[in-house]
C-alpha cells in the first residue's frame, strides 16, 4: 500500500494505482471525460489535471501513478486554472445545440461546463463541422461535430466488445471518430457506446427525439432474454417504455447490457400487441370480453376432460415467463388432473432432467478462469455478457477451448477449436474422455473402453484440449450451450462431461437459454418424475392431445419441430394462447392478452441460481392482464380449489413454503448412461434476435447484421 495526501487527507491505495483511483476511494470528485473505470487509461481529454506538489506543471489524475508521500491538490488555484483552460479548448468547436441534443440533461460536458466553463468565448472563428456517419440501425452518429475525442467508444470496442469497430482518423482539428471503410457497428454490445459517450455524439437511433431525460421516470427491472439476469433501468413517459439503460450490478452485468436488452422495448409499444380477448368461431376472429373468453375456455376444457380424460390436455409455457407464471401454469395443469406441462420447448432429450441445471459457478468467477471449454454454444451471441467476462480472463492468460459445429468467432483468442457436426459430438467427447484418462491415469467408464481397443482416442486436437484442461490446477470450467442442451443425446453427452469434470477439476454447467430456464426447472414446469406426464416433444405429436394451453409460446419459432407442432395443434379441439401479441392465429381458438415483463411483477432466476424480483414499470395496455392473474382466475372458473391469491406477494409466499431452497436443488450431476449411437437430428438453436417474442418484434434489432444473417 502507498500513502498519499489528497486535499489534506491521508489516503492509502494499492501501489500502481493512479491519483484518480485515490480520489475515488476518498470520495473526491475530479472532473474527467476520457477516464472510465472499466476502460484502459487514455489521458487524452486532460480535464482531470491536478496540482501535484513538486511537479512543474499540472498532471492528469487518471495517468499519474501514486508514490509514497505524494501531495495532491485537486482544487488549488493551479489545478482550477488548468481545468478551466482545458474546458475552454473543448468548447471551441462544440456546437451550441443543447436545446435539441438528446444528451441534454445527462451530458457530462454540459454539467462540467457549468462549473469550469466561462460565460463567453474568446474565439470568434468558425466552428468545425464533422460529416455525419451511418453505422447501422442502433447508434446515431448524426452529430459528430459534438465529439470531444475522448475515445471511450474506441476503447470499449477494443477492450470490452472485443471488436475495434470505431477508430480515430486524421490529426488535430481534422480528427474524427469513424468506422473503418464505412462499415456498420455490429457488435452485440454496441449500445453501451451510447451510455459511455460523455457528450451527445453517439445517441440511440430508436430513442432519438422521443423525449427529454427530465421527462422520463426511471424504474428498475430485469432482462427477460438470456439467462444472465441483467439489471435494467426502464425509462418511462406517458405509460410507455421509451428507453432502457443498464443498472450497475458488479456481480452480474457490471455496468453493461446487451443490445437485445436495450432495444427490445420497441416490441412493448408495437402495433402487434393483443388488446383484448379474442375467440375464433367458424374461422372468424372476434373480440370479446374477459368473462366470455374464460367461460368459453372453461366449457371447452371441461367437455374435453369428461370425454377424453384430463391426460388429453397439456400446457406449454415459454421459459422467459416469470417464476410466478411458470409455477401457476404447472399447478393449474396438475390440479385439473393432467401431468402434461413443460417449458423445455426446444429440447430433444429428456433423460437427464432429475435436477435443476445451472451454470455451476458464479457469473463473476468467469473473469478469473484459467481454462474455459465451451461445448455447443455460440457464446458471443447467446450470452454476450458472459462472453465479455471470459474475454477479460483471456487478457490475463486464460485459454479458451471449443467443441462446436462451427469455427468460433467470439472476438477473443481461442486456443484450440474442434469443429465437427453435432452428430459427432458423442464421439468427440468419448475421445476426450480417453485422452483425459491417459493423462490422469483414471479408469474409463465401461461404455468407453471399446474406444481404447479400437484406437479411437488418438485425435491430435482433442489431445491438446485434454492437456490444456489437465495442465493447471486453478479455476477451470466447462460451459454447455443451447446446442448441447437441445442435442438428441444431451443426457449421454452430459454423462461424459460429468466424468471429464470429475477428473480434470473443472466446474461445469449450462449457460441457460432464457431468463427463467433455471426457474422453470425449479418450480416444476415439466412432467414430474415417475408420472405419466408428456414432455413438450410428446405433447406436440399429432393426435397426442385434444387441448393445449400455450403461455408465451409461438410454436413456429419456439419449438424443436415447428412443422410437426403446428400440425398437431391444428388437429386439437381447443388451443388457448396467452400472449402479449396477436399471434398463433392459424391454430388457436382463443387468444388471451397477457402483460409482458414490463407490465407485471415477477421473478427471474438467472443461470447462477440467483432469484431477482421486479415490479411492473407501466400499467398493462388496453385489456391485457398479468398472466399470473389470468391463470388464477382461469383456475377459479374451472372450479379448481386452492387458487385464491389476491396479490403476487401471497403467491410468492405459497411458492416459498412449498418449494425447497433453490441452492439445495442446483446440480448438474446425472446418472444417465453413456450411449454412443449417432443421431442425424440437429439441435434446435434459435438465433439471438429470434429468441423470444420481444426481440422478434423489435424493428431496430431486426435490421441489424446479426438478424439478417441469422446469428
Amino acid at each position: 500500500m502507498v500513502e498519499i495526501e489528497l486535499d489534506g487527507k491521508k489516503i492509502e491505495v494499492l501501489e500502481g494505482s493512479m491519483v484518480m483511483h485515490a480520489a475515488e476511494k476518498a470520495g473526491t470528485f475530479i472532473p474527467h471525460f476520457c477516464y472510465h473505470k472499466k476502460l484502459s487509461i487514455a489521458a487524452n481529454c486532460r480535464m482531470c489535471l491536478v496540482d501535484v506538489e513538486k511537479a512543474p506543471k499540472p498532471m492528469p489524475a487518471c495517468a499519474t501513478p501514486v508514490t509514497q508521500g505524494m501531495v495532491v491538490r485537486t482544487q488549488s488555484d493551479k489545478a482550477s486554472k488548468a481545468q478551466k483552460s482545458v474546458m475552454e479548448f473543448l468548447l471551441i468547436n462544440h456546437p451550441l445545440d443543447c436545446p435539441i441534443c438528446d444528451q441534454g440533461g445527462e451530458c457530462q460536458l454540459q454539467d462540467l461546463a457549468v462549473g469550469y466553463g466561462g460565460s463567453a468565448s474568446r474565439y470568434q472563428e468558425e466552428k468545425r463541422v464533422v460529416f455525419h456517419k451511418d453505422v447501422g440501425p442502433l447508434i446515431s452518429m448524426q452529430e459528430m461535430s459534438r465529439c470531444i475525442h475522448c475515445t471511450r467508444c474506441v476503447r470499449f470496442g477494443q477492450e470490452i466488445a472485443g471488436v475495434m469497430e470505431l477508430g480515430m482518423t486524421h490529426r488535430g482539428e481534422h480528427s474524427e471518430i469513424e468506422s473503418f471503410l464505412g462499415t456498420t457497428v455490429d457488435s452485440e454490445l454496441s449500445g453501451n457506446m451510447i451510455d459511455i459517450c460523455p457528450v451527445g455524439a453517439l445517441t440511440s437511433k430508436p430513442f432519438r427525439y422521443q423525449a427529454r431525460t427530465w421527462e422520463l421516470s426511471r424504474r428498475k427491472s430485469i432482462s427477460p432474454h438470456d439467462a444472465t439476469g441483467t439489471n435494467l433501468v426502464m425509462q418511462v413517459k406517458n405509460h410507455q417504455v421509451l428507453r432502457v439503460v443498464p443498472l450497475e450490478n458488479e456481480a452480474i452485468n457490471e455496468c453493461w447490457i446487451a443490445d437485445r436488452d436495450r432495444f427490445s422495448y420497441e416490441a412493448l409499444n408495437s402495433s402487434d400487441r393483443l388488446k383484448s380477448p379474442m375467440i375464433k368461431q367458424a374461422g372468424v376472429w372476434s373480440e370479446v370480453d374477459w368473462q366470455t373468453a374464460l367461460d368459453f375456455i372453461s366449457h371447452g376444457l371441461k367437455d374435453i376432460k369428461a370425454t377424453h380424460g384430463a391426460q388429453s390436455i397439456g400446457t406449454l409455457i415459454g421459459p422467459s415467463s416469470t417464476l410466478e407464471e411458470l409455477y401457476l401454469a404447472g399447478e393449474l395443469t396438475r390440479a385439473f388432473g393432467s401431468q402434461n406441462v413443460d417449458a423445455r420447448l426446444r429440447a430433444a432429450d429428456f433423460h437427464h432432467e432429475g435436477h435443476v441445471h445451472w451454470l455451476g459457478t458464479s457469473i463473476a468467477s468467469l473473469a478469473q478462469m484459467q481454462r474455459v471449454l465451451v461445448i455447443g454454444s455460440n457464446i458471443r451471441k447467446e450470452q454476450p455478457l458472459l462472453a465479455q467476462r471470459i474475454r477479460q480472463a483471456c487478457k490475463v492468460g486464460a485459454q479458451v477451448l471449443s467443441i462446436n459445429a462451427f469455427k468460433p468467432d467470439w472476438a477473443m483468442s481461442v486456443q484450440e477449436a474442434l469443429n465437427v457436426p453435432s452428430k459427432e459430438w458423442t464421439r468427440a467427447l468419448a475421445m476426450l474422455c480417453v485422452q483425459v484418462a491417459q493423462l490422469t491415469h483414471a479408469t474409463l467408464p465401461n461404455e468407453l473402453k471399446s474406444f481404447v481397443a479400437e484406437g479411437q482416442g488418438d485425435d491430435v486436437l482433442i489431445a491438446k484440449i485434454a492437456k490444456s484442461l489437465t495442465d493447471v490446477q486453478g479455476n477451470k470450467c466447462i460451459l454447455l450451450g443451447n446446442a448441447f442442451a437441445h442435442h438428441p443425446h444431451a443426457s449421454s453427452l452430459l454423462a461424459m462431461v460429468n466424468w471429464i469434470a470429475d477428473h480434470t477439476g473443472c466446474t461445469f454447467g449450462f449457460l441457460g437459454e432464457s431468463a427463467n430456464t433455471v426457474g422453470a426447472q425449479y418450480v416444476g414446469a415439466r412432467p414430474a418424475l415417475n408420472t405419466l406426464g408428456l414432455n413438450s416433444q410428446q405433447m406436440l405429436l399429432p393426435g397426442a392431445l385434444k387441448a393445449a394451453m400455450l403461455v408465451n409460446v409461438e410454436p413456429q419459432f419456439d419449438c424443436a419441430n415447428p412443422k410437426q407442432a403446428i400440425e398437431a395443434l391444428n388437429q386439437m379441439d381447443l388451443v388457448v394462447s396467452l400472449s402479449p401479441f396477436k399471434t398463433n392465429l392459424e391454430f388457436s381458438d382463443v387468444l388471451l392478452p397477457i402483460a409482458p415483463f414490463s407490465e407485471t411483477p415477477g421473478t427471474f432466476i438467472n443461470t447462477e441460481g440467483l432469484a431477482q424480483t421486479f415490479y411492473a414499470v407501466v400499467k398493462p395496455k388496453a385489456e391485457a392482464r398479468p398472466a399470473w392473474k389470468v391463470l388464477r382466475v382461469l383456475a377459479n372458473v374451472l372450479d379448481v380449489p386452492g387458487f385464491d391469491y389476491e396479490t403476487v406477494e401471497e403467491l410468492r409466499a405459497k411458492m416459498q413454503s412449498s418449494l425447497p431452497n433453490i441452492s439445495s436443488v442446483l446440480s448438474n450431476k446425472t446418472q444417465a448412461v453413456i450411449d454412443l449411437t449417432v443421431s442425424d437430428l440437429e439441435p434446435c438453436v434459435s438465433p439471438s434476435y429470434q429468441l423470444d417474442g420481444l426481440v422478434r418484434r423489435s424493428s431496430s434489432l431486426q435490421m441489424t447484421a446479426d438478424a439478417r444473417m441469422g446469428r
